[in-house]
């Protein structure tokens, strides 16, 4: 059985008639962090959202592969039900629908399968707690009034309980502090495992700290121009992308 989970092969795609990503090729094995890093409108979140196929991404030329499947031109819930999930930089706020309800209504969508409210908010609890969330927080309503910091430790709440294929955290760390980077961490570092993997985007090298990483890819102006370990991260926290550019 391979253990290669995803493979992009020379991606172009256009976002409001223009070109972003000009030729991206990646693959992504289970087990393994990714991270993708790069200045500002290099093209990291038009990455991400190609994956997914958000429609206003347009795939131009190039293929996506996941879990042996071509998912290129599948819809967007196709691919999250095929096991890909996606935090977002600016998670929605959600007026009059609970997290509990949300999740469970998302955690059915995926597995098609019922879900036991009982065991489902105890489940909740346990990874409330782990990521030192209220428990309260249950039955407010999705995001709403939650600081920047509870709002993206929701999103790695949920990567939890619908415990994708493949993780991707597009800016998760983008205006945390200190103390919600570690929690954050700490909640990869929970879900990974051997059969599944972690994309992660970012220009922050904070994150990095305490996650074991297995590449560093370099996007500059829409193309993956360096590749390497951990140590390509920290080079770019002293130096820069200058040298890239």
């Amino acid at each position: 059985m391979s253990n290669e989970l995803l493979e992009i092969k020379d991606l172009y795609v256009n976002a409001e008639e223009k070109e972003i990503l000009k030729g991206i090729d990646l693959k992504i094995n289970k087990g393994e962090i990714h991270v993708i890093m790069g200045p500002n409108g290099s093209g990291k979140t038009t990455t991400a959202n190609a994956i997914l196929n958000n429609p206003a991404y347009k795939k131009q030329s190039g293929s996506i592969t996941f879990d042996g499947t071509d998912i290129t031109n599948l819809s967007t819930d196709e691919i999250a039900r095929k096991g890909v999930f996606m935090s977002f930089q600016l998670p929605e706020e959600i007026p009059g629908v609970s997290v509990t309800n949300f999740l469970k209504y998302a955690k059915n969508k995926i597995t098609g399968q019922p879900v036991k409210i009982f065991a489902f908010k105890e489940e909740l609890k346990k990874y409330m707690e782990e990521l030192n969330m209220n428990p309260k927080n249950m039955e407010r309503s999705l995001n709403v009034g939650f600081s920047g910091g509870e709002k993206k430790k929701n999103e790695i709440l949920q990567m939890l309980v619908l415990n994708p294929k493949l993780a991707i955290l597009d800016e998760t760390d983008s205006g945390l502090d200190v103390d919600a980077i570690k929690t954050v961490s700490k909640g990869i570092s929970m879900f990974k495992n051997d059969d599944n993997a972690v994309l992660i985007i970012t220009h922050n090298t904070k994150i990095l700290h305490s996650l074991k990483v297995d590449y560093v890819h370099i996007l500059v102006n829409g193309k993956i121009v360096k590749t390497g370990d951990a140590e390509l991260a920290r080079e770019i926290e002293e130096n820069g992308y200058s040298k890239y550019k």
